[in-house]
């Protein structure tokens, strides 16, 4: 049968450069390797925490579609650069890196149904944890309330949720470059290398299934602090998605699958903006506030 037109059983088996019995890696090429890769996301933390904490008047990606534009490029320019250097240090192969598209045309419907997933997923584990402090007194409805009101997301520091209301250029071009390249695209080839990194220097910990789940949440931990700037609702709720992009990848053996995902949880995200805007005040009327 010919496999692009059926859905995967199951995961692909490791690339052989992965397996054991495979010749020493240069260890020293590939710690100059995560060092890159992990100072590059833990400076994209800190950059969003300063320019949170300064009250920019200008959002991340800025007010315009030609200043939206040039913010990307920038962000595509720095990646590129950090994770070329990465790879020329440690000559990280495609199957190192995830990049294989496999399984034909399936990892465009696979995202799009993982997005749908990653949602409903991330949010259910958000209700039980909030019931969870409730039903404990950690927290009684009022407080918790307060925190999340105090810490909610901050994507006004992000994107101009005006600008994607009468602005369609700016609308469109955040729902396709914004989410699928550089979110989507640029996020899960960090994620892989940081991933290629932790499973070649230290194959007995990470080589395995259950080590690659556990280097997926150590790479959580990182993603969710590198949205720190969007406060830490935010954090929690990246750490959660970064978690299920990772689980995919490593499932699938590919970014691809993930990388639609994620592109189309961030759009669908985006479009819903300017509504959740218009009726968020009426739902806060609602509730007391």
């Amino acid at each position: 049968m010919n496999n692009t037109s059926s859905p995967p059983d199951g995961p692909p088996p490791l690339p052989e450069s992965q397996r054991a019995g495979v010749a020493p890696v240069n260890r020293r090429r590939w710690w100059i390797h995560l060092i890159l890769v992990s100072a590059y996301i833990l400076l994209v933390g800190m950059m969003g925490r300063e320019h949170r904490a300064a009250r920019a008047q200008v959002p991340a990606l800025s007010h315009t579609p030609g200043g939206l534009l040039l913010v990307c490029t920038i962000e595509l320019l720095i990646i590129a650069v950090v994770l070329g250097l990465a790879v020329m240090a440690s000559r990280a192969s495609r199957d190192d890196l995830l990049l294989h598209w496999r399984q034909g045309f399936w990892p465009v419907p696979l995202g799009i149904g993982y997005s749908v997933a990653l949602r409903f997923a991330v949010g259910m584990v958000m209700i039980i944890a909030g019931t969870a402090l409730i039903v404990t007194h950690v927290m009684t409805i009022q407080s918790l309330r307060e925190f999340l009101t105090e810490n909610r997301p901050d994507l006004e520091a992000v994107v101009d949720i005006s600008a994607l209301r009468q602005n369609p250029l700016y609308f469109w071009l955040t729902l396709t470059v914004v989410s699928f390249v550089v979110a989507g695209l640029r996020e899960e080839l960090w994620r892989s290398a940081f991933l290629a990194g932790l499973r070649t220097l230290w194959p007995q910990h990470f080589g395995s299934r259950t080590g690659q789940v556990a280097a997926v949440a150590i790479a959580a931990v990182i993603f969710g602090f590198a949205h720190l700037g969007m406060g830490l609702v935010a954090v929690l709720f990246a750490g959660l998605l970064g978690f299920g992009l990772g689980l995919i990848m490593v499932f699938h053996r590919s970014i691809w699958p993930a990388v639609i995902a994620h592109g189309m949880f961030d759009a669908t995200s985006f479009a819903l903006l300017p509504w959740a805007a218009e009726k968020l005040p009426v739902i806060q009327r609602t509730l007391g506030h």
